[in-house]
């Protein structure tokens, strides 16, 4: 048999359909830079009431509101003045933070109203921050490499390879110390190299050791 579809039944399976998809993205961003969040690409004259939910980690849910038919804004639960509008909300939706710290980890979902169905943008925020990075001899003749507060946690190779120890430091607002300590016993050198690699960059240190 011939399945016919009135017109109101395939607007209505069509804005159920929009209504429970949502886009997530991925977004990495430096420390101490800007980060800008755009809603989904719907004409501004569609949106009756955008709506910004923004979930950080071991804080209250924030929610940033803007209603166009009486150019209206509201929030709730936001008090950091970093999280706000990029612009005048009736010109643009986007949302922005600057400047970016760790404690902005989080999901950032903009929920876009219209009378055809409900929109949906999500980002998952990974704040980036890069280690400081030293190289020093100790006094029993051992190198140690460190890589202090990187995230996410850095990682640590030498040249040549030596007999090392790695360990690992977990800090509150999330970044990672990572700390490596080599000797050379069998082949004794008179230089070596750390390499440390993170997504934030790569940076080798050189130290001439001494002999005890």
């Amino acid at each position: 048999m011939l399945c016919t579809w009135r017109t109101s039944d395939l607007r209505l399976l069509l804005t159920l359909i929009v209504f429970l998809v949502v886009v997530n993205t991925s977004l990495s961003v430096p420390v101490d830079t800007k980060a800008v969040f755009d809603c989904p690409p719907i004409p501004l004259t569609s949106v009756v009431v955008t709506t910004w939910q923004i979930i950080l980690r071991d804080k209250l849910s924030c929610t940033r509101a803007y209603r166009r038919d009486r150019n209206e804004t509201k929030e709730g639960n936001c008090t950091d003045e970093r999280i706000i509008w990029a612009s005048r909300p009736d010109e643009n939706l986007a949302l922005q933070i600057d400047p970016v710290a760790t404690t902005h980890d989080g999901f950032y979902m903009c929920q876009m109203v219209t009378p055809d169905g409900n929109f949906h943008r999500g980002y998952h925020l990974q704040v980036l921050v890069p280690p400081e990075v030293t190289l020093l001899q100790s006094k029993n003749g051992t190198a140690v490499c460190r890589a202090a507060a990187g995230k996410p946690a850095a990682q640590i190779s030498w040249t040549p390879e030596g007999d090392c120890v790695t360990e690992r430091e977990h800090w509150a607002n999330g970044t990672v110390t990572i700390q490596s300590t080599c000797r050379w016993e069998d082949h004794p050198l008179s230089n070596v190299s750390c390499s440390v690699s993170h997504v934030t960059g790569n940076k080798s240190l050189s130290l001439e050791l001494t002999q005890g």
